[in-house]
């Protein structure tokens, strides 16, 4: 990308990105280890998971979109002072 733009500078440091995945991470886990231990018949426990295994995939879809609903933003705004 900077062959491109001299002026690019990436948005996030690589401690952040790690620190990123490794809170999803442990959140997930943290999820699993709790529906493990729940002491409820098997069903109960596959509900839960299914709701929370649609719950990280809407978010990561949501934060997506955020995102390329933003960069759309800026590009207009480029494009406009050009």
């Amino acid at each position: 990308m900077k062959e491109f733009n001299p002026s690019h500078r990436n948005r996030n440091t690589p401690a952040f990105t790690f620190l990123s995945w490794a809170g999803f991470a442990v959140a997930v886990l943290a999820e699993y280890i709790g529906l493990f231990n729940l002491q409820e018949p098997f069903y109960v426990k596959g509900y839960y998971a299914i709701g929370g295994a649609f719950l990280i995939v809407s978010c990561l879809v949501l934060q997506k979109t955020i995102r390329d609903n933003e960069e759309d933003k800026l590009s207009l705004q480029e494009g406009s002072e050009q």
